[in-house]
């Protein structure tokens, strides 16, 4: 593996309508890395996963990917955003939704050729849900529609996975078998994954990046409750998750 880092932010700055949302930020996701991006809600999380996109320009300072601007290397880069708007009783099928990950590597116009079909039952083979392919997408309970959502994002063939809080509004058990998935696809990529949980999976997290107007990147062994009650700065629960240490909890 490469020493030099997949995703780099320096000195970057980026601010809404005048108002600082993210402050001198540096940090760097090297290749293989399953980085954890944490912190509280309005923190600049998300902001800082369209920045990696390219979606969004910063202020000061520069990210690059892959060692070019975001928007230039965006091809390597799969992305399960936050939510996905439609309509229920729309008759598209799996099938349908995975192959959208293959529009920027096939044709502007007209059909979609063998090899998109077969990296998209080959993407949905990969998240277990290939037997879905044509159940309409209404059809499906909460944790198989993002698992065709990562379907959708691996079907492009990426080199970095990014997501934004897949686990929210999933129960306990659908969040443990979507852990299990992650840890699977983070043995042959770059996996970035913004959460608003500070439960960690430590065998598979690389680091975690807190991010609170200004970001400070932690090794997963050493996130403690004084780094989580001075990022969130109210009293939370931390249950830890890892080999050693396994249901210990820290209240800070």
């Amino acid at each position: 593996m490469s020493d030099t880092p997949i995703i780099q932010a320096e000195n970057v700055s980026y601010s809404y309508d005048g108002a600082i949302v993210l402050e001198d930020v540096n940090l760097a996701i090297g290749e293989r890395d399953f980085a954890y991006i944490v912190g509280p809600n309005g923190g600049g999380k998300t902001t800082l996963l369209k920045l990696f996109l390219g979606l969004l320009q910063p202020r000061t300072g520069a990210v690059r990917v892959f060692g070019q601007p975001p928007e230039r290397g965006r091809h390597r880069v799969g992305y399960v955003p936050q939510s996905y708007a439609y309509d229920a009783l729309f008759p598209i099928r799996v099938i349908d939704v995975v192959l959208m990950g293959r529009i920027d590597r096939s044709r502007t116009f007209g059909p979609y050729r063998l090899r998109d079909r077969n990296a998209a039952l080959d993407a949905l083979r990969q998240v277990e849900i290939e037997h879905f392919r044509n159940r309409p997408l209404g059809s499906l309970s909460g944790g198989e529609r993002q698992r065709v959502l990562i379907a959708r994002a691996l079907a492009g063939e990426p080199d970095i996975l990014l997501m934004d809080e897949p686990t929210a509004s999933l129960d306990l058990a659908v969040e443990t078998e979507l852990y299990r998935l992650l840890s699977q696809l983070h043995a042959r990529m770059t996996v970035a994954m913004v959460s608003h949980d500070v439960g960690f999976v430590a065998e598979s997290i690389t680091k975690v990046i807190c991010v609170n107007r200004r970001v400070f990147v932690h090794p997963t062994s050493r996130i403690t409750s004084e780094i989580i009650s001075e990022m969130y700065g109210s009293d939370i629960r931390m249950v830890r998750h890892d080999d050693k240490r396994r249901g210990d909890e820290f209240h800070a």
